[in-house]
């Protein structure tokens, strides 16, 4: 199963440590490929890259193109889970909710 994340999840007002547990724990737990759905694939590599954000993450796709559950700021397709920001109040919400829609 794929994660996607959309790019403007990895921004604040996201607690970059909340990114990080999010896609330490689908990673291992779920056994899940995250990606980051992104225009600009060098801007989040590297923003990423120099904050230690790169260890779970496998890739940057084009919007569109990859099929898995969306972690999404607005619903543009199926499955997504629409959420503002990921912050340490939504973490573990989020991975139920993850977890719920992998299983699908």
């Amino acid at each position: 199963m794929t994660l996607i994340i959309k790019d403007e999840l990895v921004n604040p007002p996201t607690w970059f440590s909340s990114f990080r547990d999010l896609t330490l724990i689908c990673s291992l737990r779920l056994h899940t490929d995250i990606v980051i759905e992104t225009e600009d694939t060098d801007l989040y590599y590297q923003w990423l890259k120099a904050r230690g954000g790169m260890d779970f993450i496998d890739d940057f796709v084009t919007p569109g193109i990859e099929q898995g559950v969306r972690l999404d700021t607005e619903h543009n397709f199926n499955p997504s889970i629409v959420v503002d920001r990921i912050v340490p109040e939504n973490t573990h919400q989020l991975y139920n909710r993850i977890q719920f829609a992998t299983t699908l």
